[in-house]
């Protein structure tokens, strides 16, 4: 048995003597006998009595079943499945249909075929049920090496290094590097035995990071007013939402505050049959925090211009107000009527922070008559982040990145904003999903120092004469140049890089302790900044 690939158990009345013609019979042992030769071990019986005796007795790894079996105490597939649910099932039938694609879908069964088939079939169906973990063990390493030689290596004669031609690329060349990395984060959660594999990976990432963390530092303040920039956060609703929207569509806006794009490629599997998906990406603007790049989406304007522009809409977190964000609503009807746009019936807007929440978004979204546009604000995801850093419980159910994406998903696929998507496109209408930032690992403490009280955040922080090491933060000291409020008294900002977070030199060992491993934002990485923005058409 250790030399095999797979113990099969055969159960098929056309293997009994009397009911069978010889030739039949003998074209059967044909094909156990190609089984036998690749390195299956193939047990056979011809009724269903024995079949389920023998798998009571013994271990098998596949059952090869034929679905005209006669049996006297109902179906032998659904026997079959109350015996084993999780052994992979192949039917066996003379003639397809529908009702045996219904009682395939009803049992999990993983193939059906039409006999008599190729041998090669037979072999090839069992070989993809029964090995497809290995082959995926034993080959997405060698794709990775492969892929990893194709992208990154460098003839002997070239003298610049990685760093080098990853400062040559421009913003879209960094969109694409980020994709190839996280489709790889995905690709190898689902690997058990390849630890030395991910860290080689992770170790590719840390260091794109850091040269993207430079790159961001030379470049961003030259996106502000270049035409040829990417697409940013005060570019969302004018490049993907308003387009729809004058096309005469309904439109359903959804903001997920803090999802990172391998949450999103987590979610969208979930989404393919119902929808046609188009993905595009844009950056968060500095910094990487809800206050500045939420309202940004909202406003269509910098952190300054939204300042100077509308002073009593621009909130500073004070003892009062506990939301900077309270004015998303207001600032949303501000940018339609820039842009000279009049929707009926009017815009509608909503936050979604818990579970009543979703019930009452639902309840909304069941009893509107018509949406023109309806935009809403899902809290779920960034709430989760603070609550991982706060709380051991969560830091024991999400100890890593790959259980954050997997938490994610089955978040999601129960949620009812899965619900409340599902029902605005039974209504028709187009949902546009997108990000207002990441978060990233953190893993570095920096010290950070000031004479003034600064902003609490660990990423990013805000008040007079900052300083830190300049590889862990970069230091804005002329906010105007990065389109941010300044004032008369010399504001500074600094904005952590790669997987750095800020800590005051007092008591810093324990602070350093008490941070170090928590997911957070505000600052310049990869996952932060680099954010799907994706519109979905109901099929």
């Amino acid at each position: 048995m250790e030399n095999t690939k797979g113990r099969i158990l055969w159960i098929d009345s056309a293997l009994r003597v009397p009911l069978a013609s010889p030739y039949l019979k003998s074209e059967l042992k044909l094909y156990v006998r190609f089984l036998e030769y690749h390195g299956y071990d193939v047990v056979v019986t011809d009724n269903g009595v024995e079949g389920i005796a023998l798998l009571r007795e013994k271990t098998f790894h596949a059952v090869l079943l034929n679905y005209e079996l006669p049996t006297r105490n109902g179906d032998m597939l659904s026997r079959t499945r109350k015996e084993d649910a999780h052994i992979p099932v192949i039917l066996l039938t003379k003639v397809g249909g529908q009702e045996i694609m219904e009682k395939a879908s009803l049992h999990g069964v993983n193939d059906v075929l039409i006999m008599p088939t190729n041998p090669r079939q037979l072999v090839s169906s069992l070989a993809f049920l029964l090995e497809k973990q290995n082959m995926r063990e034993t080959y997405t390493p060698q794709a990775y090496v492969k892929n990893f030689n194709k992208q990154y290596a460098l003839e002997h004669s070239q003298t610049h290094t990685l760093l080098d031609e990853l400062h040559d690329k421009d913003w879209q060349a960094w969109i694409d590097a980020y994709v190839h990395f996280v489709e790889w984060d995905i690709r190898l959660d689902s690997l058990s035995n390849v630890d030395e594999l991910k860290t080689i990976h992770a170790s590719e990432k840390r260091e794109a990071n850091s040269a993207f963390a430079d790159y961001i530092q030379n470049t961003y303040s030259l996106w502000l007013d270049d035409e040829n920039s990417p697409a940013l956060s005060v570019d969302v609703f004018y490049k993907y939402v308003i387009p729809e929207i004058q096309m005469g569509k309904s439109v359903l806006f959804v903001v997920m505050d803090c999802m990172r794009l391998d949450h999103w490629l987590k979610i969208e599997p979930l989404l393919y049959r119902d929808f046609r998906i188009t993905k595009h990406y844009h950056y968060s603007i500095l910094p990487t925090t809800t206050r500045y790049a939420r309202n940004a989406i909202f406003s269509g304007l910098f952190p300054r211009d939204l300042a100077e522009r509308y002073p009593e809409l621009y909130a500073e977190p004070d003892e009062g107000h506990t939301s900077i964000n309270r004015y998303e609503k207001e600032l949303l009807y501000l940018q339609l009527e820039r842009h000279g746009i009049v929707l009926k019936p009017s815009p509608h807007y909503f936050k979604i922070f818990d579970a009543r929440g979703e019930i009452q978004y639902l309840q909304w979204l069941t009893d509107a008559n018509r949406i023109s546009l309806a935009a809403v604000v899902v809290d779920f995801l960034d709430m989760l982040t603070h609550l991982r850093s706060e709380e051991s419980l969560f830091q024991q159910l999400i100890p890593n990145e790959e259980a954050f994406r997997t938490l994610v998903q089955t978040w999601f696929q129960s949620s009812r904003l899965y619900k409340i998507i599902n029902l605005a496109a039974e209504r028709g209408t187009t949902i546009i999903i997108t990000s207002d930032h990441g978060s990233v690992l953190c893993q570095n403490a920096a010290k950070i120092s000031s004479h003034h009280e600064l902003t609490s955040g660990l990423r990013a922080k805000e008040g007079k004469n900052i300083s830190c090491a300049p590889e862990a933060g970069l230091l804005i000291d002329d906010p105007e140049a990065y389109r941010l409020p300044g004032d008369a008294a010399a504001k500074n900002y600094i904005i952590a890089k790669e997987d750095y977070f800020f800590v005051y030199e007092r008591q810093f060992n324990v602070y350093k302790e008490m941070f170090e491993g928590s997911f957070q934002h505000g600052g310049i990485s990869f996952e932060e900044m680099i954010l799907p923005c994706v519109v979905l058409e109901p099929r």
